[in-house]
């Protein structure tokens, strides 16, 4: 029995000693080793409920810079295709601008070719010019507005007045028959002087005879239109056709080459000159006229004779008209005259 309750005591005491020494050596065996990785702490529901309205916060703030900057993206984007658009618009308003420019200025540009087609030849002057000598006359008895025009536009094959020699041209004007161009052919045939006449196509047309009868007596037959116009105020097609019309007329008719023209009333500009001299003729103007085309109206014979032979000069082209009655009378006359003062009546060449 004894043996028994000091076995029951010794087990007892190594019972407690046991559990001591578990009890002591427990934090050793307890204490965890360092992590290798390390991962998010647990929180417990209590924690994450106080910590979930600061990290709501802090999200919600997230997600409103989040949101802010979206929406300030689509606010730019918007902003860059409502500028982009803009800029669409105000290209196309330019686009349709510089459109409306270049059509407008290429509008002006065609009125201004017509314009200058109708009224200009090469750049040439337009002005429109009557003619008539004038002026004061030099030691040659020459007048100066003879000189001066011929110097100024004799290049382009025009005479107003020919070289200064004792020389004479005659010339007539014949736009329609008075009944004295026989007359003035007779005279001119006794005299043997060669004349020009410068008729238009109605005369051409009525006195097919006289016409006939200039070339075959050695005169030449001298372009003066077909309707008499004024030049610089009709367009240069016109022009050549007033021109070209009668002169194809009289080769296909009568078998003559025209080459010299007469600008009707003397009225004509630089470019006018330009177009004829292209078409292959020479322009005669004058430099002694007087009042002789009105026929209820003649000049007195022997002032006609005074006017006639006191401004004669070297070179000198006269333009008489054939249907002048007081001219047919003096014609004979003044040749005679003119001739004693040692003046020669030439063909025109």
């Amino acid at each position: 029995m004894k043996k028994m309750i000091s076995m029951i005591l010794t087990a007892a005491l190594l019972l407690t000693a046991f559990t001591g020494c578990s009890r002591e050596a427990e934090p050793q065996n307890t204490q965890p080793e360092p992590p290798i990785e390390q991962s998010a702490p647990e929180v417990s529901e209590e924690e994450q409920s106080e910590m979930q309205p600061d990290e709501q916060g802090e999200s919600q703030e997230r997600n409103d810079s989040l949101s802010g900057e979206k929406e300030d993206e689509t606010e730019d984007e918007l902003s860059m295709e409502k500028l982009s658009e803009q800029e669409e618009a105000e290209e196309t308003d330019q686009s349709e601008e510089q459109q409306e420019e270049e059509s407008t200025e290429q509008s002006a540009q065609t009125q201004s070719e017509v314009v200058t087609e109708q009224t200009s030849v090469q750049g040439l002057d337009t002005t429109k010019l009557g003619w008539g000598p004038g002026g004061p006359v030099d030691e040659d008895n020459r007048p100066s507005g003879a000189t001066s025009y011929q110097e100024k536009y004799g290049q382009y094959g025009a005479d107003f007045i020919r070289e200064n020699e004792k020389k004479i041209y005659l010339t007539f004007d014949e736009g329609y028959e008075n009944g004295y161009t026989g007359a003035i052919l007779d005279v001119l045939l006794e005299k043997q002087v060669p004349a020009v006449f410068f008729v238009t196509m109605p005369y051409v047309k009525s006195e097919p005879e006289l016409i006939q009868r200039m070339i075959d007596e050695g005169h030449i037959v001298g372009n003066h239109s077909v309707n008499h116009p004024s030049f610089p105020e009709i367009s240069t097609e016109e022009c050549k056709s007033e021109v070209m019309e009668l002169h194809d007329y009289m080769k296909e008719n009568y078998g003559y080459e025209m080459s010299l023209f007469r600008f009707p009333m003397g009225e004509f500009s630089e470019a006018d000159l330009s177009v004829l001299q292209q078409l292959g003729y020479k322009s005669v103007f004058w430099s002694f006229a007087y009042r002789d085309w009105l026929v209820d109206d003649q000049p007195d014979p022997q002032e006609a004779i005074q006017t006639i032979e006191s401004k004669c000069h070297p070179g000198a082209i006269y333009l008489l008209h054939a249907v002048s009655k007081t001219n047919t009378e003096i014609l004979g006359q003044v040749i005679d005259d003119l001739r004693a003062q040692g003046y020669t009546f030439c063909a025109y060449e």
